[in-house]
């Protein structure tokens, strides 16, 4: 097996996956696409913006330059934010030579905002459907991972070997993969439960209690499976790992930005003052179009997902948005 892999972006989830690997004995190259913030990086030996006191092993090296990205290794994990997934992987193939064959996984968690198609299709359509591709998804804070919590995943490939593959370069004993054949399922689930939390943050926010939590959770995950479902995914994927594992961790843990800016809302801040108190990127603010978009095209009723989406582009109040989704008709759970 070739212990390299270079991973894309140097915010707090490629950082803590680039330390994964290169604790594993992986020489692992970095990439980020600011090259101020990738020099201050190699100054300092760690990623002091995003994942403080966590010393980089002397096998991670950091680059802001994309031909040396694409010549380090036949393995690239891409963990930009979604809004940037495309763009990146069309800036990168360009420093590909077509006889380079390149493996391509994601831990990008998100729709590709323009139309709203799971980032697979982006991967297939820039490199080929035979490209081997795969996707890392799971219930993962970056910090625990970085500070070696003990953390679960899921990686999901059509291809079996790929999944295999990129399972042994990441698995420890603290970091442990499962492999599954499901890839719109896991995508699925880590796009949506990002919208989750926002709702169920604003529900914490507006001072609403356990109960109300969970109930939330339980409609949602409800919502993640119809829409799955219809997508192609498979049933048993959303209560695993990648789904009601996922969901439950960034709707009850204040680690998560999406659960934060949520609870920023239900206190009374606007969405701009909360994205500024956050400072990074909020998944679930696209998502949520992106997901109520989706839900119209294919006739899929997903209540707390078009609340939320209400309260982000159409300036419905929070409160509001719960008392329409308590208002609803009564009905059968299933």
């Amino acid at each position: 097996m070739e212990k390299k892999i270079a991973i894309l972006g140097a915010g707090s989830w490629g950082t803590a996956i680039a330390l994964l690997a290169a604790r594993n004995g992986c020489e692992t190259m970095l990439w980020g696409h600011n090259p101020n913030h990738v020099q201050t990086i190699c100054l300092d030996r760690e990623n002091k913006r995003y994942l403080p006191n966590n010393l980089f092993p002397s096998n991670l090296y950091i680059t802001a330059d994309l031909n040396e990205i694409a010549t380090f290794s036949s393995v690239i994990l891409v963990c930009v934010p979604s809004h940037a997934f495309k763009n990146t992987l069309l800036e990168l193939k360009t420093f590909i030579s077509p006889n380079d064959i390149k493996k391509i996984a994601w831990a990008t968690k998100g729709f590709n905002p323009i139309d709203g198609c799971l980032l697979h299709d982006i991967v297939a359509k820039i490199f080929g459907t035979e490209t081997p591709a795969a996707i890392l998804s799971g219930p993962t804070f970056a910090n625990e991972v970085a500070t070696k919590l003990p953390t679960a995943i899921t990686i999901a490939s059509t291809q079996p070997e790929f999944a295999t593959y990129l399972s042994g370069m990441l698995h420890s004993e603290i970091f442990r993969t499962y492999t599954s054949n499901d890839v719109i399922g896991v995508e699925v689930g880590g796009a949506i439960k990002n919208v989750l939390a926002i709702a169920a943050g604003i529900a914490d926010g507006l001072g609403f209690g356990a109960n109300t939590r969970a109930a939330l959770i339980t409609r949602g995950l409800n919502e993640i499976i119809r829409l799955g479902v219809e997508l192609g995914g498979k049933p048993e994927t959303f209560m695993g790992l990648a789904g009601l594992g996922d969901l439950i961790l960034t709707c009850t843990d204040n680690q998560s930005r999406n659960r934060r800016f949520g609870l920023a809302l239900g206190l009374g801040k606007n969405i701009l003052i909360a994205k500024q108190e956050i400072g990074q990127e909020i998944e679930g603010i696209s998502a949520a179009k992106e997901t109520f978009l989706l839900a119209k095209k294919y006739n899929v009723d997903m209540p707390i997902t078009e609340q939320t989406f209400k309260v982000l582009y159409e300036n419905l109040s929070p409160l509001t948005a719960v008392e329409n989704l308590l208002g609803r008709q009564q009905k059968a759970e299933s």
